[in-house]
């Protein structure tokens, strides 16, 4: 166990360099390809309650989605972080709302309306890294680990196609996703597997 926590935290010091490596032309070309190639998915355009990340520092733009989910008027819902993991989808209505919150990322005012795990239909998952396997190197705090496995909601990476790994380092309570969308391409297989796992031959 300590073994791997330590294996963890030299991959996400190395990814870390590894991204601040990456040139201000792809970082933006790559946020533009990842936006419309999620913005076009069907399992995007379907969803009518989406949880997802608010972007910081070097991760894939979430900002243009969360806007164009609202536009669509779907329920949109962002996290809130709270103290030993715990994470819960607030409702929000537009990026105005935000306040500071932990790790000084913006998250929902206090009061705003919750929304359980059970009534989400898709989810957008932030990680350090994934690989092609839907394995993800969380930043650590386990939040999203102890969330994810209470949804039934379609859980969708995104990923910088340049910081893709062969392998993750993962454990058994892991969370993985369901689908990876990079700038480069939308790993649909898992989502395959779960369909036909499920017996729906759509």
């Amino acid at each position: 166990m300590i073994a791997a926590a330590e294996e963890k935290k030299e991959l996400r010091r190395a990814l870390a360099a590894a991204s601040g490596a990456l040139g201000g032309d792809y970082i933006a070309a790559s946020d533009d390809a990842i936006y419309e190639r999620l913005a076009a998915m069907p399992e995007f355009l379907s969803a009518e309650r989406i949880l997802f990340y608010y972007s910081v520092n070097r991760e894939p733009d979430t900002l243009r989605a969360v806007e164009r989910a609202l536009r669509l008027g779907k329920t949109v819902c962002l996290p809130e972080s709270l103290p030993g993991g715990i994470m819960n989808a607030r409702r929000v209505g537009g990026l105005g709302e935000l306040v500071p919150a932990r790790y000084g990322i913006p998250a929902p005012p206090e009061g705003a309306v919750l929304v359980s795990p059970e009534e989400l239909d898709l989810i957008i998952v932030p990680a350090a890294a994934f690989d092609g396997s839907g394995r993800r190197l969380g930043r650590g705090g386990g939040y999203y680990d102890r969330y994810l496995p209470r949804s039934a909601a379609l859980k969708i990476g995104l990923s910088r196609d340049a910081l893709v790994l062969d392998s993750v380092p993962a454990e058994d309570f892991d969370a993985r996703v369901d689908c990876l969308v990079t700038d480069k391409r939308v790993l649909r297989r898992l989502i395959a597997r779960i369909r036909a796992e499920a017996g729906d031959g759509h």
